[in-house]
């Protein structure tokens, strides 16, 4: 009977923050939970129910449709348009106010039918705590869910498994356990009932199974010591719910710019209401009117809308590149920028172990292909050679299948390996070289065999020929199999070992950061009727040490150079050893010539000394889920834009802290996915430099947009002005104005959506994160322009008052010669800088085309069709009007270019001068 006293300090210990459960022994374990090999009695069980709760994580309460939508409205941009439709009430146009509340409502739903896709995905780590789990309770075993689990329950592992709770191993046989999703180590973890240093990472905790991980090899007994939210996935949880989303770049930069509009519009009212009042002596009634003709004239309204079906035309084209994107704005962060901290394993690698370089005696092979793919030559010093020429190649391929307990099978197009990577990359391996598990069977059938135990470190079978002759071949560490070797088979046959010469080999391809396996065999049958420890002991030949590794993925290489040459620092994080790491660094070109820094160093820096490092390395080892989240932190805290990306649920904080998140859709953790902002259905880290590509493309629309709408505004308001200033009658009533901004503007900016990426794109430096959305040339270009359409309007409307021309037709060509004005700045607005006399320019963007054809009849409509005459108060225009109005658009157009072309020219001059 445990005592009261006892069971209040097992449940004192288990609630500790951080027990160091991994550096006690496994007697010292089952003493502080008070349990022994016949696992807890029922009494016990339920007591410590009462007291820990379900084996399971805590369900946030999920909002409801209602409040999801309701949310949408949240947001800065569609505060402006709902503050158009306010103003347009305001004045009594009810029809411009129901299509400012249309697109408001259109992008609420666009958000709403985004978000209901991502809603999918929740509760998705909680979906990795196995659902049923094997105990021993009261002296008998019992099959129970797992929810059912409390500290000191004594549960049974077997290959297959996903372990149930965080659990202290008592009993091990062979286990490997795949820790992958939480360690980012890409080789199964060997595990003992081996204590170890306290403040070991979580990697190097051998006497540890974590809840969520997948057993892939053997059995072990172990005693939970952490049940929900006190796991390791409980703690990931727990931090996920600490972090809050941050805001995009372009969100913020939106959110200042509409502030400065703001106090500019209201201040430019009020000083212009003052004006009219107190010096000019206008009626307050009748300015109040005008400065309501101004605030409209001012207010972008078609801004937030033309924004919104930018980002959702680069969604879908992310999407044809395999980029699934969650969140609206993050289409627009991927192309701000400017570090990628990317995962290692099934990000940058493959995840597949792979053999890359098998060493026999005199014979140094490197092995081509990657993945589980047997696909690949062998070689030697760059010369592709025919394995069955060299015989202890050959036999090796033979020993590397034979020796193994895996399975290698197409599915649906994809290699897939059912047991031990390890394992099916020697299989691959040996259907390189043509030597196929069905001819192994056949010809080489296997008689017996010692499976792979951590304390003996090697996998032994025999087997015999089609000769008859018996066989034993052996795999396992090199250190081991030296010590049973006597002779190495070279080109000329078995001769003496040359032990040095494998040391030295075996250090090699250490070095570039291989995992070791040796091979060998012998010629004779098993001494008894099984094959036995004795019978591998001595008298063997070495066959070859193979070198194997997770390749990084060929388009990966090619991506990192890509973003590197965009400006873009791409900086590795991850769980798997430094040596790893930095040789895989060094084949993608990261962090070259840089030290790798590990987690226990990061541990001891402070946060000052954090960002210093996070800036000058690139390569991070043995990164715990803190370590990543805090390199985030550092980042950002440097004004770096920062996109992480990842695939295991200990990448998932980050993720979510990251300005944009970015996970792997095929072997990414539903966690990671749930965490992230993009999800690649390609897994494939070249898709990230594509999506980057398109996310500067998004960027640069909505500014070509900012750029052709503004000085539209401008333009207007400069018209009223002037009209007020100078006790002019206004060339623009308030419903005129609107005409312009929704119908005319909006149709011809939205082409501007639909802009391909511009040559060089790739090329340039990621814009700075402070960069205001206007830089000072963006806000000479809107005075030049705004400035020119006011010459035009203004000057047209008091050229035809002079001439005797009625009011009614001067306004009608005033809001004429504005939009003939925009449609020629349209072909401005194409390129910033770029000149648009050639082809392409004119042809490059169909959608120029259709909305110039748009346009065209729109505003012939607004002149000739009486129902819009009686809205409007416009009036018909003969050809010579009409040629006026094209003459005061044209010279929009004309002086755009030439202001082009000396700015090309100021900046190739300051070039070659710097040159």
């Amino acid at each position: 009977m445990i005592r009261r006293d006892g069971r209040d300090h097992a449940d004192r210990e288990v609630r500790d923050d951080a027990p160091a459960w991994h550096a006690e022994s496994p007697d010292a374990v089952c003493a502080r939970l008070q349990v022994g090999g016949a696992g807890l009695a029922p009494d016990e069980v339920r007591q410590r129910q009462a007291r820990h709760g379900p084996n399971r994580l805590a369900a946030a309460k999920p909002r409801g449709p209602l409040l999801r939508f309701v949310l949408q409205f949240h947001n800065v941009l569609l505060y402006v348009m709902i503050a158009a439709a306010a103003i347009t009430a305001w004045l009594g146009h009810w029809i411009d106010t129901g299509v400012l509340l249309a697109a408001v409502v259109v992008n609420a739903v666009i958000g709403f039918i985004q978000e209901g896709r991502a809603e999918s995905a929740l509760d998705a780590i909680r979906s990795m705590l196995s659902p049923r789990a094997i105990v021993v309770r009261d002296g008998r075993r019992a099959e129970l869910d797992a929810a059912e689990l409390v500290p000191g329950d004594v549960v049974l592992l077997a290959s297959g498994d996903r372990v149930p709770a965080d659990l202290r191993l008592v009993d091990v046989k062979d286990l490997r356990v795949d820790e992958s999703a939480l360690t980012g180590e890409s080789m199964p973890a060997d595990k003992s009932i081996d204590a170890v240093a306290p403040d070991a990472p979580l990697g190097d905790r051998t006497g540890m199974a974590y809840s969520g991980t997948l057993v892939t090899y053997g059995q072990a007994r172990g005693v939970v010591v952490a049940t929900g939210a006190h796991t390791e996935i409980g703690r990931i949880d727990r931090m996920l719910s600490d972090i809050r989303s941050i805001s995009t770049p372009l969100l913020r930069q939106i959110d200042r710019f509409a502030r400065v509009l703001a106090v500019v519009i209201l201040g430019a009212a009020a000083l212009t209401f003052a004006l009219g009042v107190l010096v000019r002596g206008h009626a307050p009634a009748e300015m109040f009117m005008m400065v309501v003709a101004l605030a409209a004239s001012a207010i972008p309204e078609g801004l937030p809308a033309i924004m919104t079906v930018t980002l959702a035309l680069g969604v879908q084209r992310m999407a044809r590149r395999h980029a699934i994107v969650r969140r609206l704005p993050a289409v627009e962060a991927l192309g701000s920028v400017t570090v990628i901290c990317s995962d290692k394993t099934g990000t940058l690698t493959r995840n597949e172990m792979t053999v890359q370089r098998v060493v026999c005696a005199g014979l140094d092979v490197t092995v081509s292909g990657a993945g589980y793919e047997p696909v690949g030559d062998f070689s030697v010093d760059e010369r592709v050679i025919d394995v069955d020429r060299h015989p202890a190649m050959a036999l090796a391929l033979r020993a590397a299948v034979l020796c193994n307990d895996a399975r290698l099978a197409e599915r649906d197009g994809q290699w897939q390996v059912v047991g031990d990577p390890t394992e099916g990359a020697l299989l691959v391996l040996g259907h390189k070289g043509g030597f196929t598990q069905h001819v192994a069977e056949a010809e080489w059938p296997r008689l017996d065999s010692i499976p792979f135990e951590s304390q003996h470190r090697f996998m032994a079978t025999a087997h015999r020929d089609g000769d008859a002759q018996a066989w034993i071949f052996v795999k396992g560490a090199p250190e081991k199999l030296l010590d049973v070797c006597a002779w190495e088979l070279g080109p000329d046959g078995e001769r003496a070992l040359d032990v040095d010469t494998w040391r030295r080999m075996a250090t090699d391809i250490a070095a570039r950061g291989l995992r070791l396996l040796a091979l060998a065999y012998r010629r004779v049958a098993p001494a008894g009727a099984r094959l036995a420890f004795s019978d591998v002991e001595q008298g063997y030949t070495m066959l070859a040490l193979v070198g194997i590794a997770d390749p990084p993925r060929d388009e990966a290489v090619r991506a990192v150079a890509e973003c590197h040459r965009a400006g873009i620092r791409v900086k590795m994080i991850t769980g798997d050893h430094a040596e790893t790491a930095r040789a895989i660094g060094a084949q993608l070109a990261i962090g070259t010539g840089k030290p790798a820094i590990t987690g226990a160093e990061l541990e001891l820096m402070d946060d000052a000394a954090l960002r210093r490092v996070a800036m000058e390395v690139d390569v991070f080892a043995r990164a715990s889920p803190e370590h990543k989240l805090r390199l985030v932190h550092a980042l950002q805290d440097g004004g770096q834009v920062v996109a992480m990306t990842g695939d295991g649920v200990n990448d998932a904080p980050a993720l979510k802290r990251a300005d944009v998140g970015v996970a792997m859709g095929r072997k990414g953790t539903e966690a990671a996915k749930e965490a992230a902002d993009v999800v690649l259905a390609d897994d494939n880290f070249a898709t990230i430099a594509a999506a980057v590509r398109e996310g500067r493309a998004v960027y640069d629309n909505i500014r070509k947009f900012t750029l052709f709408m503004l000085p539209t505004n401008g333009g207007e308001a400069l018209v009223v002005i002037a009209a007020i200033l100078f006790e002019l009658t206004l060339p623009l009533t308030p419903a005129q104005v609107l005409w312009i901004n929704m119908v005319t503007s909006s149709t011809l900016g939205l082409a501007l959506a639909f802009e391909p990426a511009e040559r060089g794109i790739m090329a340039r430096a990621p814009r700075p994160p402070g960069q205001a959305l206007l830089s000072g040339f963006f806000v000479w270009r809107v005075l030049m322009v705004s400035m020119l359409m006011m010459a035009g309007a203004l000057g047209l409307f008091l050229w035809e008052l002079a001439a005797g021309t009625p009011l009614e037709t001067a306004r009608t060509m005033a809001v004429s010669a504005i939009v003939v004005a925009e449609m020629f700045y349209l072909l401005n607005s194409r390129f910033i800088l770029e000149p648009v006399f050639d082809r392409d320019a004119l042809t490059g963007n169909r959608a120029v085309l259709l909305a110039l054809a748009a346009c065209l009849p729109l505003q012939l409509a607004f002149v000739y069709l009486p129902p819009l005459q009686g809205v409007f108060g416009s009036t018909p225009l003969d050809a010579a009007q009409w040629a006026k109005v094209g003459a005061a658009g044209l010279l929009v157009f004309v002086v755009a270019e030439a202001e082009k072309a000396v700015i090309r020219r100021l900046r190739l001059a300051r070039h070659v001068t710097q040159a």
